[in-house]
């Protein structure tokens, strides 16, 4: 059996749902890639004893690896490193040297803010208490991590705060403690296929089929729908890779416009390396910039993002982007004649090689008979062809409309892009 993890989230204001969990999907990735089976998550409020009840509870189903986030600061209601001293049976010692470290830290912070020096050193204390026999991180913030040995299992308890979670995750798997559970991981081959374009339905039908003419035996498959995409992740141990490989021909074969990805890259990625050094430029309505965050998000992006208009108003497309006011009277600011217009004098306006627009009806009000909530045009110019424009209806609730359109435009622009068909 391949070696078991749990991830206990804790903080109130992530249980209460006040702050989104994000180092939760970001740690999960990271056991996958390392071969270690993530078994449960667990979210607990500020509170010892339930924070002792999530410990106890991934004991008990046999994780060896547990590892915490939050709770690491030097206010009262971080208590995280007592609870899982007193679960491992280590208590808490003052590591000085981690003490000065902390204190050098907060000091920078001290003199520019005017803080109480009394209060500082009572702070930098707390944060320096490590468990006996425990390995404590460089901090990447004020917190630092530590690595517990825990009767068997090994807990890595880690900063709240993402950037300091990760930073200090990239210390903890070189602990000692730390790979010699990794001694025991499975060598998993992992394959991620992505596609859009196709229910989850007809991904099923394929499944079983291959399952009667080959057999999936050896293989763990699961299948996500997020943002309008279909992701497949095929792991496999060594002896089981052909058979991995074997499914992803078949996929090719009887899904093959629909698959956009069989590397893991997304279609963020895609639409970066497709671009390469020409210039996008964007204008968007319903998803009122939503599309150029997107396209922001990846570092580097200056290298292909010219920049970008929120022309929610028919005054801004006319005004921002040169849409002509006869074509938003006779057709609607919703209708693929203002699509066109909007990513033509988008890229008219950055001095673009393309341009990407998207308007539409997110809801929940504003829809009628000939043009419903969650009808959304896209459109695509440049590249020295004919623009490419698509009115599809989206399902769903507001937000589900706006996000979807995203990746429904960006999937129009990498078709283009590759000069593939773009569906009707």
């Amino acid at each position: 059996m391949s070696v078991r993890a749990g991830l206990v989230i804790t903080g109130t204001e992530v249980l209460s749902g006040r702050v989104q969990d994000r180092n939760g999907p970001w740690l999960a990735d990271r056991l996958a890639e390392l071969g270690i089976e993530l078994a449960h998550v667990t979210i607990t409020g500020d509170r010892p004893a339930d924070l002792g009840a999530a410990l106890q509870f991934m004991r008990n189903e046999g994780a060896r690896l547990v590892i915490t986030s939050g709770g690491l600061g030097p206010t009262a209601d971080d208590l995280t490193a007592q609870v899982v001293a007193d679960f491992a049976g280590r208590p808490l010692q003052l590591d000085e040297a981690l003490e000065q470290r902390i204190g050098e830290i907060i000091a920078r912070f001290a003199r520019r803010w005017r803080l109480d020096p009394e209060a500082l050193q009572i702070a930098n204390r707390k944060q320096a208490m490590v468990p006996e026999g425990a390995v404590a991180l460089d901090p990447v913030g004020t917190a630092p991590g530590l690595v517990v040995p825990a009767n068997g299992q090994v807990v890595v308890v880690l900063p709240g705060p993402p950037r300091e979670l990760q930073g200090s995750w990239a210390q903890a798997v070189e602990t000692d403690p730390f790979r010699a559970v990794l001694e025991d991981a499975t060598d998993y081959r992992q394959t991620t296929v992505r596609m859009f374009g196709i229910p989850e339905s007809e991904l099923a039908q394929t499944l079983r089929d291959a399952e009667d003419d080959f057999g999936l035996g050896g293989l763990e498959i699961t299948t996500c729908l997020r943002r309008g995409e279909l992701e497949i992740v095929i792991r496999a141990e060594p002896e089981s890779e052909p058979l991995a490989q074997q499914l992803v021909e078949r996929l090719r074969e009887v899904h093959g416009p629909s698959i956009f990805s069989t590397d893991g890259s997304t279609i963020d990625e895609r639409i970066a390396k497709l671009l390469g050094e020409q210039k996008l430029a964007v204008g968007e309505s319903c998803t009122g910039g939503l599309l150029a965050g997107r396209l922001t998000d990846r570092p580097g992006a200056s290298a292909y993002f010219a920049g970008g208009v929120v022309s929610y108003s028919n005054e801004a497309k006319e005004e921002l982007l040169g849409v002509p006011h006869e074509l938003l009277e006779e057709h609607g600011a919703v209708s693929a004649e203002v699509a066109e217009a909007m990513a033509k004098g988008a890229a008219e306006r950055f001095g673009a090689d393309y341009g990407l627009a998207v308007t539409g009806i997110a809801g929940p009000d504003g829809g009628t008979p000939d043009k419903p909530v969650g009808r959304v045009c896209f459109a695509a110019a440049g590249g020295g062809d004919e623009t490419t424009v698509r009115c599809i209806d989206i399902p769903g609730a507001r937000q589900d409309v706006r996000d979807r359109s995203v990746t429904v435009a960006l999937h129009l622009l990498r078709l283009k892009l590759e000069g593939g068909e773009v569906p009707g």
